[in-house]
């Protein structure tokens, strides 16, 4: 396949995509007014200061999530720094009819939604304070904000993981609540983790009530607010430069030590038709990680005290896990050598590193020699087959 350079032109797309991993902006009353009533004086809320801005302090959690954070899309990158009051964020992070107008604006179909607020709620420490917020969002989000476009919002659900047969009760209420998938925290609360056989009963239920898991950067309690935080400071001897890089670039290795979870622990194995999206950590490095896999198993296994598979590890991240990515050309270069059908174009709306409003005129310039069949399939025919969208 020929590679592409920045100065070929562009090429027309026929098909509207659909955006495999957008956000909310969690709105002042998503906890308060929806949490039950033990945790309602402690539910995560919006604060305002002396100076008129605004931040999402949530208890137990050190430092507040600053608004300009998770709603700079379209704006230079300096705003995702700033401390903004809620007035001034993307009205579509919260108002459904704002964001069909948005999605208008940004020539997409549709969206595949993933909480804010609730990615920094993954790595809280207390395991039932994290449930009680998440049914309060989970509530939100059905009732209030996808109810008010169905047809083009599609609502993935959160849960703690209390214990596996809390989790199994709560896959069978997101179904019935009309959600499409279940994001997931990077760690459950409990004392085993996701490759375990404990866990085969709610991967049996994900199988067959058809709900995908999503594992979104910054759900790992190592990769959470805390990363973040530190960007920009120095660590040790480096400069706050090179150690925001290497914070960074954390981001996508928090996202592949879960896929190697799921591979080396057997759990594609043993559940075959289980369907994993790892969110927003690009695409471009997955031809290499699958090569790198297979490598050590043929090389290594029996030094490692791996076990023998009936596949080889490339062959189970090719077929079980799915990628999205916004901006990486590398990935839309590079997907012929991996899986194509497992690729989902997003555009992150609206977080700051969110194509919108620019996202045909991106996805024209990174696909231009692609085929229309494959840009395609990565752009919508992908994320509609995988979630059974009627868009």
């Amino acid at each position: 396949m020929m590679e592409m350079t920045v100065t070929q032109a562009a090429k027309k797309i026929s098909v509207k995509p659909i955006s495999a991993d957008s956000h909310v902006t969690e709105p002042p009353g998503c906890y308060v007014d929806h949490i039950e009533k033990k945790y309602r004086d402690t539910a995560p809320r919006i604060q305002r200061r002396d100076d008129g801005t605004e931040m999402f302090v949530i208890d137990g959690m050190a430092k507040p999530v600053p608004l300009g954070l998770i709603s700079a899309a379209g704006k230079p990158p300096l705003a995702a720094k700033q401390e903004l009051p809620f007035s001034e964020l993307h009205r579509g992070g919260w108002d459904p009819k704002a964001r069909t107008a948005d999605q208008d604006r940004d020539g997409i179909a549709g969206e595949v939604l993933y909480a804010s607020i609730g990615m920094v709620l993954c790595g809280h420490s207390d395991p039932h304070y994290k449930q009680a917020c998440f049914d309060a969002y989970n509530r939100w989000l059905s009732e209030e904000f996808v109810a008010g476009a169905p047809d083009r919002l599609y609502g993935m659900a959160q849960t703690a993981i209390l214990s596996v047969d809390d989790a199994v009760r709560d896959f069978r209420k997101f179904k019935e609540m009309g959600f499409k998938g279940v994001m997931m925290p990077g760690e459950p609360a409990t004392d085993v983790s996701y490759d375990h056989p404990d866990f085969d009963p709610l991967w049996r239920t994900a199988v067959e009530l058809g709900l995908p898991i999503g594992f979104h950067i910054l759900t790992t309690r190592q990769d959470g607010l805390s990363a973040l935080n530190e960007i920009g400071k120095r660590s040790g001897s480096l400069s706050p430069m090179i150690a925001g890089w290497q914070r960074g670039m954390s981001l996508v290795g928090a996202i592949q030590n879960i896929i190697a979870q799921f591979i080396w622990g057997g759990v594609f194995e043993r559940h075959p038709e289980l369907k994993m999206i790892c969110v927003e950590a690009d695409a471009g490095w997955a031809p290499y990680f699958a090569h790198r896999m297979d490598h050590v198993y043929n090389g290594y296994r029996h030094l490692l005290g791996g076990e023998k598979m009936a596949r080889l590890p490339s062959e189970y991240f090719f077929e079980n896990v799915y990628l999205t990515f916004q901006s990486d050309r590398i990935a839309f270069q590079t997907a012929h050598l991996a899986n194509p059908h497992r690729f989902l174009w997003a555009s992150d709306f609206p977080h700051g590193d969110s194509t919108w409003p620019n996202s045909i005129q991106q996805i024209e310039s990174m696909t231009s020699n692609l085929s229309d069949e494959l840009r395609n399939m990565i752009i919508r025919e992908n994320v509609t087959e995988l979630y059974g969208l009627k868009n």
